[in-house]
């Protein structure tokens, strides 16, 4: 009889197994609902991995850049889960953000926080408790709360997200306690899926989150943090106010944040750009609370186009179309910096982000940080320190170190979208007499203070400290007044970043490395830099939209977008997004079945709005007579769209590198550095015999630099600039690259 049993009960497993393999089979797939409800062809990198790793029932850990697509990755599984997703979330106006466009896009969302009115939150709570909502938003002390948890024990609780996950951590930038409770919310239900999710981590913060939530080591995906439409900049502060004036001056109509220190500058920058006709808002914790509210909405509805703000401001405002960020003070750590930018483009449209640098920013933060006590006071130290460096550093590509920061390596040499990358390279001098001078009074000083004091010593300066020590009395003391101390500090600086000092501990005291004493005892030549930093000639604004689209029809469509957003009483871009608008103006759908295949166009929003935006479109065609294009699937793009292989097909069409620059409009080197992806992607170079014509180096010259290249390698051009004692420019550099790679097809 026990055989019987045995044999029917797994009949029975049987059956319940080819039950559930028949659901799946029927199941639609999250690539389905991505186009369908969300209006998007293709996933964004990792989104796959991870929608398909919770649909698995993996407690999962993302890291992804702000704008790389984490909502996707549990509003999806929301739709085919079969229970109910909670979504943790730090913001209320994040919460609302995303509610209104998962509406929007036809999704039951709701939330449950203290905006709302008792009969709201009483309506949304019902809708939690029948069923009909699939995904709940909750700020973490909503979760903590017994009502929810009464709630929640009414229903199946499928999936529990933790977004801005980094909380968690101690060793976070934005630790918070009540975000440590939520290991105990995990526990209590064990059979819910984890899924946290945050944008800013270094290893150390991850493995604490997979720690304190008990995930296994395996199911972490960490996208790459590199932002490639966000053009990265940094400039010397020097007339702050009339700076910022001149960058939105080139901005008109554009969308963007300003942030400021303190509150004091905040209100202080806002008045006077509104005095300057700038269309703007103060936002900082000092205002009224309905004062803030406002400001917050007229600036996501685009009522009012720019935001000046304190840090408090962004942390989960989800408006995709902000064109820049602006840095008027130096933040206090790189992670902060890196979320705040992350705030610019999310969209995938180019956006510009400023960061105005000044010694005295550097020294006000250090004031503050030295107010502090123990652990908190050395990390914080750290944090300054590599935010510093980070803004000092002139002739690197910005994202090596943003991203080494996170633990990721980036190995172009040039990302073309960086002002370091976009610049002229420096043109360096023989630094080696001023170089010496700050080296030896560093070692005459006892290798125990920072480069001011060194400064002081050698201009000569009679303050208390200088005397009191004897330091007057050095041999080094006065042989620098030919340098300002500005320039002294910058050499100091550049130093550092060289490898011949080292600096270290709260006080920034000044050591000698190895390097520095070998080229003082050897005399070694030092090149550098001897002005202090300034704003240099030929910087590159950020990379055009690829996209050639009609701004006039861009600019009607704006205006639909804006009525029907003011008559739902939404923020515009849960009508659609600029990208959106961007791609109706550039290829003039004409039906239903083409406005579908524009990024973020879905059934819903068809249904809702196609009608609507279709007609306008039309009608302005037809008024310019011109004609639909034919939009190819994101699926099927191929390497023949992108800039280089347009350029290296051009030219292999016998198109001269002149006319590429012109045509384009960017510098020569731009050029020639497209020819040199093109030559690495595998094409043949038909046109080669010409580059010969292109530089005016000598036999001898030519010779040596293709020497270089064999020893040295094609990737990089600074080895073998170095090499070549900087005696031939980038640009002939690249002429010669393009010929040894020619020659090695």
């Amino acid at each position: 009889m026990s055989a019987l049993q045995d044999s029917g009960k797994a009949k029975g497993i049987k059956l319940a197994f080819d039950t559930e393999q028949c659901i799946l089979n029927y199941m639609p797939a999250p690539a389905s609902i991505l186009k369908d409800t969300f209006g998007y062809d293709a996933f964004r990198p990792l989104q796959r991995e991870v929608i398909e790793n919770v649909l698995a029932g993996r407690d999962t850990l993302a890291i992804m850049p702000t704008g790389g697509g984490k909502s996707l990755c549990y509003q999806i599984p929301a739709l085919l889960l079969d229970g109910l997703t909670v979504v943790v979330s730090p913001l209320i106006a994040l919460m609302k953000d995303q509610v209104e466009q998962l509406r929007a896009n036809g999704v039951p969302a709701v939330v449950l926080n203290s905006s709302l009115s008792p009969s709201d939150y009483q309506k949304n709570m019902d809708s939690v408790r029948d069923g009909s909502a699939k995904l709940l938003y909750v700020a973490p002390e909503t979760l903590l709360t017994g009502r929810i948890f009464s709630l929640l024990s009414q229903t199946k609780l499928a999936l529990l997200t933790i977004d801005e996950a980094h909380c968690i951590s101690e060793w976070g930038h934005d630790f918070r306690p009540e975000y440590r409770q939520l290991v105990d919310v995990r526990q209590r239900y064990p059979d819910a899926t984890c899924l946290a999710l945050t944008a800013t981590a270094t290893p150390r913060v991850r493995a604490d989150i997979k720690s304190s939530l008990k995930f296994s080591q395996s199911n972490e995906f960490v996208a790459s943090f590199d932002r490639e439409n966000l053009y990265v900049e940094v400039a010397p502060k020097r007339d702050g106010m009339g700076q910022i004036a001149r960058f939105l001056e080139k901005r008109k109509e554009q969308s963007g944040i300003v942030y400021c220190f303190s509150r004091r500058q905040v209100d202080e920058l806002a008045a006077y750009l509104e005095l300057q006709g700038f269309s703007v808002r103060p936002y900082h914790a000092g205002l009224e609370t309905a004062v803030r509210k406002a400001n917050q909405e007229a600036f996501i509805r685009d009522d009012v186009q720019i935001i000046v703000a304190t840090i408090a401001f962004g942390m989960g405002i989800n408006k995709p179309n902000v064109r820049f960020v602006v840095h008027y003070d130096l933040p206090k750590s790189i992670e902060g910096y890196y979320q705040e930018i992350g705030r610019a483009g999310r969209d995938g449209l180019p956006a510009h982000c400023l960061l105005l640098y000044s010694y005295s920013d550097v020294a006000k933060l250090r004031y503050f940080i030295n107010q502090k006590e123990g652990d908190e006071r050395r990390v914080a130290s750290r944090h300054l320190d590599a935010i510093v460096r980070y803004a000092e550093d002139e002739t690197n590509c910005r994202r090596k170190p943003l991203l080494a920061y996170f633990g990721e390596t980036y190995a172009a040499e040039n990302c073309g979208n960086c002002d370091n990358c976009t610049a002229d390279p420096a043109e360096l001098t023989d630094i080696t007499i001023p170089a010496q001078k700050f080296l030896s009074c560093v070692k005459r000083t006892g290798e125990r203070f920072g480069a001011g004091h060194v400064t002081a010593v050698l201009r000569g300066s009679k303050n208390e400290r200088v005397l009191r020590l004897g330091h007057d009395k050095l041999s080094t003391y006065g042989i620098g007044e030919e340098l300002t101390q500005k320039q002294w500090m910058h050499l100091s600086r550049q130093l550092v970043q060289m490898g011949y000092l080292h600096q270290d501990g709260e006080y920034r005291t000044l050591s000698l490395t190895p390097k520095a004493i070998g080229a003082l005892k050897d005399r070694a030549p030092i090149m550098g830099r001897l002005e202090a930093a300034e704003t240099r000639p030929g910087k590159a604004r950020a990379r055009r939209i690829e996209l050639d689209y009609d701004r006039a029809l861009f600019a009607i469509l704006r205006k639909k977008r804006k009525a029907l957003a003011d008559k739902a009483g939404v923020p515009p871009y849960v009508i659609f997004s600029d990208r959106t608008l961007v791609e109706m103006s550039a290829y003039f759908p004409q039906s239903s079945a083409s406005l579908l295949k524009m990024s973020g166009v879905g059934q819903v929003k068809l249904r809702q709005y196609g009608e609507a935006f279709l007609g306008a479109i039309k009608a302005y065609c037809e008024e310019k007579g011109l004609q639909e294009k034919y939009k190819e699937s994101r699926r099927g793009k191929s390497d023949a769209n992108r800039r280089y292989m347009l350029v290296g097909e051009a030219y292999n069409a016998g198109e001269s590198i002149q006319s590429l620059r012109e045509r384009y409009q960017v510098k020569t080197g731009t050029i020639l550095d497209h020819l040199a992806r093109f030559v690495a992607a595998g094409n043949p170079l038909r046109n080669s015999d010409d580059l010969q014509s292109q530089t005016s180096l000598s036999p001898q010259q030519q010779k040596a630099a293709m020497q270089a290249f064999e020893e040295l390698g094609t990737i990089y051009l600074r080895p073998v600039f170095e090499k070549l004692n900087g005696e031939i420019s980038y640009d002939d550099l690249k002429i010669i690259r393009l010929i040894v790679l020619s020659r090695q097809e």
